[in-house]
C-alpha cells in the first residue's frame, strides 16, 4: 500500500538499550525494563506505551532497533524488542550505537571502537551494518530497509555503507546545528528528502526557534503546540514528509526514576491531532514511494519561530524539569 497526498508523518522510535546502564553495572534485565519497556513505580511508559498510544488513533510506528547489545546479551534480548513491535503491526528498522563494541565478546572489526559508525571507514562500516542486519532479522525482523545512525553519528561513507548492505532509506541527518555528530554531508536547509549515494535521505524535521537556529522535531524538545504547527505548516507547504524523533525511554525522568507526564502526554496529543488532519497521515517506510519522496519540490520551508510558542514552551519544559527532574536524593 503506497499513500498518494498529503504529508507522510513517520512517528521515529530510536529503540535502544542504554551502553550509559550497562556501564554503570546495570543487568540486561534491569536494563531492558528501563530502557525498553520504560519501567518506574507509576508503571510502563516504553515502547509498549508507546504502541498502545499509537494503536488507539490508528497510526503506524517506525521502531529504530539497535542491535548491537547483542555482541554483549547475546541474541535473544534483540528478539525480546523486535517480537512485540512486530506483532502490534509497527514496523522495524535499523539502528546503530557503536558504542557497545567496547564490551563485545566477539569484535567483527577487529576490536576497534568508537562512538559513532562515523568513526569507522567504510569496510568497517559495512562489516557492522551487515551484521546488525543479520542480529535483527534473526530476531524475527523483516530485512531493514531503512537506517539511522545512534547519536546521528553517519558520514557521507555510512550512505555508501548503506547502499552496499542493500538499503534504501537513512534518516540519520538532523539539520540542528546542536547537533554536531552527523557529518553528511547535507545543507543545513535542506528540508526535502534528497538522494545521496544511492540512498534516499529522510531529514528529521524541525522548526527556526529563532531566525538562525533550528530545533529539531524531537517529542522531549518541541511542546505539541509546535508540533502540530509544524506539521500544519509542512502539510500546506505540501512536505512529502515529516519526520519526528522519539526514543523508547523519553517518557522517563532523565534519572529514569519516574515517568514525565508532560511527554507522555504530548505523544497523545500530537496522534490525536495527526488523526484529526486530512492531509497527514503517518506511514512506514513500507508505505512511502521515493518517487513521490524525490518529486521536485521548490522553495520548501520551516515553520518559522513565534515567541508566544517558544515563550510557552520554554515555561512548560522548566515546569516539568521542576516537577518530574528534581533529585529524589537531595545530596
Amino acid at each position: 500500500m503506497t499513500h498518494h497526498g498529503g504529508t507522510d508523518v513517520l512517528l521515529t522510535v530510536d529503540t535502544e538499550l542504554s551502553a550509559g546502564l550497562h556501564q554503570q553495572g546495570f543487568s540486561p534485565v534491569d536494563n531492558f525494563n528501563s530502557s525498553i519497556l520504560g519501567r518506574c513505580d507509576a508503571g510502563d511508559f516504553g515502547i509498549v506505551h508507546q504502541m498502545e498510544c499509537l494503536d488507539e488513533y490508528g497510526h503506524k510506528g517506525v521502531f529504530f532497533v539497535d542491535p548491537m547489545p547483542a555482541l554483549v546479551y547475546g541474541e535473544q534480548i534483540i528478539a525480546d524488542i523486535v517480537g512485540p513491535i512486530i506483532e502490534r503491526g509497527h514496523e522495524v528498522q535499523l539502528h546503530i550505537h557503536t558504542e557497545w563494541l567496547e564490551w563485545a565478546k566477539h569484535s567483527p572489526v577487529e576490536n576497534r571502537q568508537g562512538r559513532n559508525l562515523s568513526d569507522f571507514d567504510i569496510g568497517d562500516q559495512i562489516r557492522l551494518l551487515t551484521l546488525a542486519n543479520n542480529i535483527l532479522t534473526n530476531a524475527g525482523a523483516q530485512r531493514p530497509t531503512a537506517f539511522r545512525a545512534g547519536n546521528f553519528g553517519a558520514n557521507d561513507d555510512s550512505l555508501r555503507a548503506l547502499h552496499h548492505a542493500g538499503l534504501i532509506w537513512d534518516s540519520s541527518f538532523t539539520p540542528c546545528s546542536a547537533i554536531t555528530n552527523c557529518k553528511i554531508d547535507i545543507s543545513e536547509d535542506q528540508i526535502a528528502p534528497i538522494q545521496k549515494h544511492d540512498i534516499v535521505e529522510l531529514p528529521v524535521a524541525g522548526i527556526m526557534s529563532s531566525p538562525e537556529k533550528i530545533r529539531p522535531a524531537q517529542i522531549c524538545a518541541l511542546s505539541s503546540a509546535e508540533m502540530e504547527a509544524a506539521m500544519d505548516h509542512a502539510s500546506a507547504e505540501g512536505h512529502p514528509v515529516f519526520v519526528i524523533v522519539t526514543h523508547s525511554f523519553e517518557m522517563l525522568s532523565r534519572d529514569r526514576f519516574r515517568v514525565n507526564h508532560l511527554v507522555v502526554k504530548r505523544l497523545e496529543q500530537i496522534a490525536a491531532h495527526i488523526a484529526a488532519c486530512d492531509n497527514l497521515q503517518t506511514s512506514g517506510f513500507a508505505q512511502l514511494s521515493s518517487k513521490k519522496m524525490l518529486a521536485d519540490r521548490e522553495g520548501l520551508t520551516r515553520l518559522n519561530p513565534k515567541k508566544f510558542r517558544t515563550t510557552m514552551r520554554m515555561a512548560e519544559q522548566l515546569w516539568s524539569r521542576w516537577r518530574f527532574e528534581r533529585s529524589l536524593n537531595p545530596v
